[in-house]
């Protein structure tokens, strides 16, 4: 190949690369989307777990929703009330307050207090158990598996198994409700971390058959509801629950119980 040809064809590709990236940047400017700077400065604010513990995926959708007004300035659970104050000083509103959020495990039901049905060796995964017989050893068919899979999901280790049952660190706890879904026995629910009283238990089976399955389960007395002065606790399917919006945390009904399953969280 001559110069001449080495000219031409040199001069030929340089051509086709201007001509492309001139009509690159004519595009970029033609469909340039324009971003909200509140939105880069909440999502600098939030944490970045990128947890989805907010209902959105992850901080940079909070973010965007949070500056289009689709969600409240404290929506995000691992921040808490820190993240919620920065982000409504950028978004130019009152925070408000809210009471910080914890997961507890509703199962009071160790290995020392529940009777088994058999011994169980297969994988050790909560959510497999509902293929094998009667959902797991457990007599109980309402308590923790035992098995991790909330753990497994937990993004903070501030769940951990012991003796038997999943036990939450309520200060590592950031309420980002992962154990949540996980839990096939919905086990799990968020309450206040400065809860005064928690009933560890689901069970709706009948008083007879709770004691036979549990040392410790809600056998539906209602002696804590009878007890309580402030309409607080209420006995539902066999099960007490405790209205933590009414609640004073005198603890009458922890008194009263005579299966000792109400309990500081």
């Amino acid at each position: 190949m001559s110069i001449f040809g080495i000219v031409i064809a040199t001069l030929m590709v340089a051509g086709t690369g201007l001509l492309i990236g001139v009509f690159l940047g004519a595009a970029g400017v033609a469909f340039k989307v324009e971003t909200d700077e509140r939105e880069i400065e909440v999502t600098s604010a939030l944490p970045g777990n990128n947890c989805g513990g907010c209902g959105f995926a992850g901080c940079s959708g909070l973010a965007a929703a949070i500056v289009k007004g689709e969600a409240p300035v404290d929506a995000c659970p691992v921040g808490g009330a820190p993240v919620a104050q920065k982000i409504a000083s950028i978004m130019g509103v009152e925070a408000g307050e809210s009471d910080r959020m914890v997961a507890y495990v509703k199962c009071s039901g160790t290995k020392d207090k529940t009777t088994v049905d058999y011994e169980y060796y297969g994988v050790k995964d909560c959510k497999m158990l509902q293929f094998v017989p009667n959902g797991g050893a457990k007599t109980c068919n309402f308590g923790c598996l035992g098995y991790g899979s909330c753990v497994k999901a937990c993004p903070f280790d501030a769940i951990h198994i012991v003796n038997g049952v999943a036990v939450v660190d309520k200060e590592a706890c950031k309420a980002c409700g992962k154990c949540i879904q996980e839990c096939p026995k919905k086990l799990i629910e968020l309450i206040p971390y400065h809860a005064a009283q928690v009933v560890g238990c689901v069970s709706k089976d009948k008083g007879k058959d709770v004691m036979k399955a549990c040392k410790i389960g809600c056998i539906a007395c209602k002696m804590c509801e009878k007890v309580c002065e402030f309409d607080a606790v209420k006995v539902v399917d066999n099960i007490a629950y405790i209205d933590q919006s009414k609640c004073t945390g005198c603890g009458k009904c922890a008194e009263k119980c005579p299966r000792h399953i109400i309990m500081i969280p």
